[in-house]
């Protein structure tokens, strides 16, 4: 399994980037690689990916969302992953968005590429046009969800 952390500042209100991070079917637009996603129902998504020629498609769940602090899925069939993205306020108008992936590299060309660090670049890039994306919005997100997905067995 492959672990990746980064961290982007953004200049928006925690409130502002945690309902644009929400809205998973506007990911395509700086997400590189990602497709399509659509939202099947309040906690299931369907991914559309095609990195390097790979394509993809599966389900994830989210398995915990507390509004403007975290949201945290993992696949339910297909490609093996899990994450958490987090928002930490730093004042009134700049958050931390921190998104950690655990993924589990298929066959040698993504073996590959997980020991020489193409998914830490992705995410870094995905990070970086997160905030452009929400900055060159005007800090305005394009909506929000704000219920909350209890972590099972809390």
């Amino acid at each position: 399994m492959s672990t990746v952390t980064e961290s982007v500042d953004v200049n928006v209100p925690v409130t502002t980037a945690y309902n644009q991070w929400t809205q998973f079917e506007e990911f395509p637009r700086f997400m590189g690689g990602v497709e399509e996603i659509r939202q099947l129902d309040a906690t299931t998504t369907h991914w559309k990916t095609n990195i390097d020629g790979v394509k993809r498609e599966f389900d994830a769940k989210i398995t915990e969302q507390l509004p403007d602090e975290r949201v945290a899925w993992t696949s339910i069939e297909g490609s093996k992953q899990a994450g958490v993205v987090t928002f930490h306020r730093l004042d009134d108008t700049t958050t931390r968005v921190t998104c950690q992936l655990d993924f589990e590299p298929q066959g040698v060309a993504e073996q590959a590429g997980a020991k020489l660090g193409f998914l830490d670049r992705q995410v870094k890039g995905d990070m970086k046009r997160f905030k452009e994306y929400i900055e060159g919005r005007g800090g305005i997100e394009s909506g929000g969800w704000r219920g909350q997905v209890d972590r099972p067995g809390a």
